[in-house]
């Protein structure tokens, strides 16, 4: 690290998505591939509790689908949100990376901590085309994943964060 690096911004603990960085949005179409993960569930559960209820007839099978069928809607709006939430941001040593609703989470994530960074794309997100950068750090609690991100920008992503990765390590 040279002299002339102007120094980094600190970020407050107490701000958990600092305004001095520029935040990078995951791709929207993830909503679609969440909440077709909880359609596959939902609709196995729905299954189960409605053969329950046609082989019983008890009228608790019928309480409790209609409690899953809420719980589903209520996901859904929750998937929307989480979504949008999630971003990142790629600074001069580290990488932020911000999701959660209720319980916010900023991971931050230096340049020459990084082992190695890891792409990939479940069945669901190659059909929308997104793909997920998974970061590894020597401590498995520090590790990070931005999911939601087109093939091109997840390789652009990896190949960054391996290079700075690779540079930042040279100096320790």
């Amino acid at each position: 690290m040279t002299g002339a690096e102007p120094p980094q911004p600190p970020v407050s603990a107490l701000e958990p998505w600092p305004d001095t960085v520029r935040w990078q949005p995951i791709c929207r179409d993830l909503i679609w591939v969440e909440v077709l993960r909880l359609a596959i569930v939902l609709a196995v559960v729905l299954v189960g509790l409605g053969v329950g209820w046609a082989l019983s007839g008890h009228w608790l099978f019928g309480v409790a689908l209609g409690a899953a069928l809420l719980a589903g809607l209520w996901r859904t709006a929750a998937i929307v949100r989480a979504v949008h939430a999630w971003g990142y941001a790629e600074r001069e040593n580290d990488l932020l990376v911000r999701h959660g609703l209720l319980v916010r989470r900023l991971s931050i994530v230096p340049y020459a901590r990084m082992q190695f960074v890891d792409v990939s794309a479940g069945p669901l997100e190659r059909a929308f085309g997104l793909a997920t950068v998974q970061l590894h750090t020597a401590a498995a609690a520090s590790d990070a994943r931005v999911p939601g991100l087109r093939p091109a920008e997840a390789a652009r992503l990896r190949d960054r964060l391996t290079a700075l990765g690779e540079d930042r390590a040279e100096g320790l």
